[in-house]
């Protein structure tokens, strides 16, 4: 079985930020939801568990960031082309998120965009060329 990957996410309007997240292409699961979590999956492998604070406060002892103001964690996924990195980012734009609270980044071989969700969590997009950046390395570790 592979390794899957749940995020867990405190968020403060549960409908808006379920909203968000299907509107950028992810799926919600009801059969892990209720009126305390929504579960938005982007794969097979990797889900979003979006849960109010009530509810977050459940599972951590310690006092949620507000993540407008604070970085705890960046998310990343993958992309499998420079235009579904633009695609994503595009989407968030229009279902209200903020677009490219991080610097892009274009190294040729490799290319991401962030943005951050209604609650301020930010997400990062990336796409790379695997074998090109197999092939940049060996020049780059002799430089």
């Amino acid at each position: 079985m592979a390794k899957m990957i749940f995020v867990n996410l405190p968020v403060t309007d549960l409908a808006r930020a379920t909203a968000f997240y299907q509107a950028i292409g992810a799926v919600k699961n009801d059969q892990f939801c209720d009126d305390t979590a929504s579960c938005m999956v982007f794969s097979d492998t990797i889900h979003a568990m979006l849960l109010t604070h009530e509810k977050f406060m459940q599972f951590s002892p310690k006092k949620i960031a507000d993540a407008k103001t604070s970085c705890e964690v960046l998310i990343c996924v993958s992309a499998d082309s420079r235009a579904e990195v633009d695609d994503v980012v595009g989407k968030a734009e229009r279902a209200g998120g903020g677009v490219d609270p991080c610097p892009k980044q274009d190294y040729g071989f490799m290319y991401g965009r962030s943005f951050e969700d209604p609650d301020g969590h930010i997400w990062e997009v990336m796409w790379m060329d695997v074998a090109a950046a197999n092939a940049a390395q060996p020049a780059a570790a002799n430089a």
